[in-house]
């Protein structure tokens, strides 16, 4: 089903079309016109506005200072650009291989221009070969019109994520299990390549939100997860906790 709202800008590049719509709420970004690559809602610009967003933050829980992120898949900079007004001293890195998507982000979703944020024109796999950047949290988001990227479940793009991690630093990545691969294979390949040091739950729409360490899995209590989360949540001005409750139920905490 097509998009119900006014088309405000579409550009074409070598990868296809580049859509924004306009509801009365808020804008939307949408690369085949039918799926929702990102919605901003114009009373939050900075908020997250998508359920499975809010959801991929729960990988800050368990990561005591955050000075570095990283972020695969730019799309319309929600995740961004709320990290960036949430946290202050937060340096974020945002790979996108679409330099008209860039400049889409730019200019009708509010994507600062700042020394906090640095966006590098690349492909996510070939960006993590080369980068020097150590973060504390990798968010992986790689979607295109056509689903997930498959690069997101090979062992090479996992292993280089796993690589480009500081020491104490988590992996978070969107995963849809009807993409390419069955759930117990991208299971599988994931406990391989992490150690099986490995937290999920499932978000609305069937999508599992994985969080992969690095290192050990911090040792946490359910009160002291949601005890964090609650306070992120007033800071980041999204709905954590009831994420942090569903992943807690998950893993039996």
């Amino acid at each position: 089903m097509d998009i119900n709202a006014p088309c405000i800008s579409s550009t074409i590049d070598e990868h296809g079309p580049i859509h924004v719509y306009q509801t009365r709420t808020g804008l939307i970004l949408s690369f085949d016109g039918k799926i929702y690559q990102s919605y901003m809602k114009l009373k939050n610009v900075n908020g997250l506005a998508l359920d499975y967003t809010q959801a991929m933050m729960t990988g800050l829980l368990f990561i005591p200072v955050v000075e570095t992120a990283t972020i695969m898949g730019l799309g319309a900079g929600s995740m961004v650009k709320n990290l960036l007004s949430s946290l202050s001293d937060l340096k974020v890195h945002a790979v996108e291989y679409r330099k008209e998507v860039v400049k889409v982000a730019k200019k009708y979703f509010h994507v600062p221009d700042t020394d906090r944020l640095v966006i590098h024109i690349d492909e996510a796999a070939n960006y993590l070969k080369n980068t020097d950047v150590k973060s504390d949290i990798i968010f992986s988001d790689l979607y295109s019109s056509e689903g997930m990227d498959p690069h997101q479940v090979h062992s090479s793009y996992l292993r280089d994520c796993k690589d480009a991690l500081n020491q104490h630093g988590v992996l978070v990545l969107n995963i849809c299990h009807t993409a390419l691969k069955s759930q117990e294979e991208v299971d599988g390949l994931l406990a391989l390549e992490f150690e099986n040091r490995l937290l999920s739950f499932e978000v609305e729409g069937g999508n599992t939100v994985v969080i992969a360490f690095k290192n050990e899995i911090p040792s946490i209590t359910r009160e002291e997860l949601l005890a964090k989360a609650q306070c992120l949540q007033v800071k980041m001005n999204i709905e954590l906790e009831p994420y942090a409750q569903r992943f807690c139920d998950a893993q039996d905490l």
